[in-house]
């Protein structure tokens, strides 16, 4: 295991270091919104405060979980353990699987984030941002990242996923979340074509909508199955991606771009939306929300 692990770290930081760029560049090219909090100075200051919290989220997690995904995956492997071990699964079938399983387990894990109320005190700094770019992607608490990859290792070891499927899902989920959250126009007709089969900007976007029936949607990273399947896919918000507001409708000055502000949110009382109550919620949001 410690001979391949830094291996799968430069393998990952390099397939990172290359979308962030390409999906930066794209932004720059083509850009989906030109909004305040997507240019200038205050850009500048979400991207210094994204980035800050991945460096801390990655630098924690190294220390609390130095095997990650990966490392668990060999761990288990060199044991036997898993459900298509046990069942003597052949080995690329056995990836294949594990690769969907764990996007669902994602999916999974991303609606209890919005549904039960200690898990939203966290995921919530994710949706505080006011903006939407590539670095928006890389805005989760290191609670989040940390409860996520336990999350992760357990399904892992439960159905014995092949190591080489884990270090794939691994890059695949990071360079797809770098896409969907890219503030970036895609050609309608191509954006309905990818959308069939992958999350796209436009169809992530809606979910970072500060109304919360729109919130409380499309929330795959990679695949738009599980949404559809789920009926919790939509199209595209009400008032359209030009009209709708992004973040959390209780916090609109720029705290949300500070990062001791973020990083303390999930030990700040909860306020404004009541998540308990969609009715209540969906009115709220309304009244909230600015006039086209």
């Amino acid at each position: 295991m410690g001979h391949f692990q830094p291996s799968e770290a430069v393998i990952r930081l390099g397939a990172f270091a290359l979308i962030f760029v390409a999906m930066a560049v794209f932004e720059l090219w083509s850009p989906r919104l030109e909004r305040a909090e997507m240019a200038g100075a205050l850009k500048a200051r979400r991207w210094f405060t994204n980035v800050s919290v991945l460096v801390i989220s990655s630098v924690l997690l190294r220390v609390i979980f130095p095997a990650a995904a990966v490392g668990t995956a060999m761990w288990a492997e060199a044991r036997g353990y898993g459900l298509f071990r046990l069942a003597g699964l052949d080995p690329l079938m056995a990836g294949i699987l594990s690769f969907f399983i764990l996007d669902l387990a994602i999916w999974a894990e991303h609606v209890a984030n919005h549904k039960i109320p200690i898990l939203w005190r966290i995921h919530r700094m994710h949706h505080s941002d006011k903006g939407f770019d590539v670095t928006t992607a890389l805005r989760f608490h290191p609670l989040e990242i940390v409860i996520s990859m336990l999350w992760k290792a357990f399904v892992v070891i439960l159905v014995g996923a092949p190591v080489l499927s884990v270090l794939l899902f691994e890059i695949v989920l990071n360079g797809s979340s770098m896409f969907n959250h890219a503030n970036a126009r895609l050609p309608r007709r191509l954006d309905a074509l990818l959308r069939l089969v992958l999350v796209t900007p436009d169809m992530h976007r809606v979910h970072h909508s500060s109304h919360r029936p729109e919130t409380d949607s499309n929330y795959g990273f990679n695949f738009p199955f599980w949404d559809r399947l789920f009926s919790t896919y939509r199209a595209r918000p009400e008032r359209g991606h030009e009209g709708m507001e992004i973040g959390l409708a209780e916090y609109r000055d720029d705290s949300p771009a500070r990062l001791g502000w973020i990083l303390a949110l999930p030990f700040r009382p909860l306020r404004g939306v009541n998540r308990s109550s969609p009715e209540n919620n969906a009115d709220k949001a309304r009244r909230t929300s600015p006039s086209p």
